[in-house]
């Protein structure tokens, strides 16, 4: 059954792949995730390294890729736990999980995210990022759900490493910023610079700036990037 499974739910996810990169693998994974799960409304697949190092590689609307960005400027979040503590982080209601993650609760309800699934995606001890699923009223994912979601990450860890060259970066060292969100690894070294603290003390003060204001830290990023927020603004008073 479980080979069934696998080759009915590759064999979707290679229909769906428009370019042969790790994006359009990606693409394809987080378009099969909502087509074939019952349970799950959107999707997302996020690389994840440091807790500033992060890129959302795909997501199936811009829906999930804002609670994605939600997750990261708040520094919490089931996405976040699964990547920490290596196993799926399963919240079926996440108006119940005030306690668990205080502020990303509040904020995806506001978005009206009302369950998360998110699962590492990870090969041995080594973890590379997350698939998250998402779905706008509370419930568990069904036990097929579940399954398949078991088989998708796996699929997805494998197509990843394959694109990523495993061999030649055998350290999986994601700490290179991709994508849209070099703009914030630029703005931490702009500040980090300015200020004479460290990068983390300088991604600590972009994202409570982020937090301040209800804006994202990729946004708040770009401001300082294209110049628009003074460096002397993250200065502590």
């Amino acid at each position: 059954m479980t080979g069934q499974r696998r080759r009915r739910l590759w064999e979707s996810i290679a229909d769906r792949v428009v370019t042969p990169d790790h994006s359009g693998w990606a693409q394809a994974i987080c378009a099969v995730s909502v087509a074939t799960l019952a349970t799950v409304e959107a999707s997302a697949l996020t690389l994840r390294a440091k807790p500033r190092v992060q890129e959302v590689l795909a997501s199936s609307d811009g829906w999930s890729a804002k609670l994605e960005e939600t997750q990261y400027t708040l520094g919490e979040g089931p996405g976040i736990q699964a990547f920490v503590d290596g196993g799926p982080v399963l919240v079926d209601d996440l108006a119940a999980e005030h306690a668990r993650w205080p502020v990303f609760a509040e904020a995806a309800l506001r978005l009206d995210a009302m369950a998360v699934f998110a699962f590492p995606l990870q090969v041995g001890a080594i973890r590379i990022g997350t698939l998250n699923l998402y779905r706008r009223r509370p419930g568990r994912l069904s036990a097929d759900d579940l399954a398949d979601s078991a088989v998708l990450v796996d699929l997805a860890t494998t197509a990843l490493l394959e694109h990523f060259d495993a061999t030649e970066h055998a350290a999986l060292d994601w700490t290179r910023p991709i994508g849209s969100y070099q703009d914030i690894n630029v703005a931490t070294g702009m500040i980090a610079g300015r200020l004479r603290i460290s990068l983390d003390d300088a991604f600590a003060r972009l994202r409570g700036h982020a937090f301040a204001d209800d804006r994202s830290v990729l946004k708040v990023a770009r401001d300082v990037v294209e110049r628009r927020i003074g460096l002397d603004r993250f200065a502590e008073p």
